[in-house]
């Protein structure tokens, strides 16, 4: 079993990061991969009892190009002290720290009456996002689940969503490089699903320095596996698995991805990453 794309209490789930390498201790791979933060990367690493070969990872929110959808990139692999890696995640905590206000206003105006108290209080500390809120607006009986807080007021065409600074992909490359990681883009479904939108966008930023693709993610179809893997091997990108566990925040998410012949799946991106 692989995985590449789990969440911990640094950022929006609920498990910490050593009950995350637990968890994956039988695991031939696992990478912790908070949004923006590299918090739990140092306690992911350390924990004793596992087994798995472990990434300290990132997710970044990257800007899109006209027509495509969410970019989101996996930071596999990287130095947590690497300053160039850390100068821009502290740009996009200030997004989240500026953003996060303007959200709470707006459900205030909404006749929403949550408080920035309210959300904190559903944070361990970490960085505090909008799977936070969601909790609050459960909590307070303002919504039945955190899904269903996002569809009635968190997500992109909700009245309560407000967008934040993302770096041109171009930037992320550069600053995963820089940290001695692979820039790997996680669940291109999301991205796009048209077939020669997808191979003509990943070539683009191939040449920008995408080292690879999330083929298998937990929410693909089959058909989707199948077009993400033919656009990888065509364009020479390294193959990644994921999950994109969050614990109880996405409780229909199971952790862990089977993956054909998982030594050879994992080898390119091992080579990429001086097989670490």
């Amino acid at each position: 079993m692989i995985d590449l794309h789990v969440h911990s209490t640094a950022s929006d789930g609920t498990l910490r990061p050593a009950e995350i390498a637990r968890m994956g201790a039988d695991c031939l791979a696992l990478a912790l991969t908070d949004h923006d933060t590299l918090a739990g990367a140092a306690e992911f690493l350390a924990e004793p009892d596992c087994r798995a070969i472990r990434l300290a990872g990132v997710e970044l929110s990257v800007a899109s190009d006209p027509g495509y959808g969410h970019f989101h990139l996996l930071g596999l692999g990287v130095d947590p002290a690497d300053p160039v890696l850390r100068a821009l995640l502290e740009k996009a905590a200030r997004g989240r720290d500026c953003r996060n206000p303007a959200i709470v206003a707006k459900l205030r105006a909404l006749g929403v009456d949550v408080t920035m108290d309210d959300v904190a209080a559903e944070s361990t500390g970490g960085m505090v996002a909008r799977p936070h809120i969601a909790r609050a607006l459960v909590r307070k009986g303002f919504a039945a689940s955190v899904q269903d807080a996002f569809r009635r007021y968190l997500a992109a065409d909700a009245p309560a969503y407000v967008p934040r600074w993302r770096p041109p992909p171009a930037d992320a490359f550069a600053a995963v490089h820089a940290a001695g990681g692979a820039a790997v883009m996680a669940h291109p479904r999301l991205w796009t699903s048209d077939p020669a939108a997808l191979r003509s966008g990943l070539a683009k930023l191939k040449d920008e320095g995408l080292d690879g693709l999330e083929v298998f993610y937990s929410a693909n179809t089959v058909d989707e596996t199948r077009m993400h893997i033919a656009a990888a091997r065509d364009l020479g990108l390294a193959m990644t698995a994921g999950s994109d566990f969050h614990g109880d925040n996405k409780p229909g998410v199971r952790f862990g991805m089977d993956v054909p012949d998982e030594k050879a799946f994992i080898a390119p991106l091992l080579e990429r990453l001086g097989n670490k």
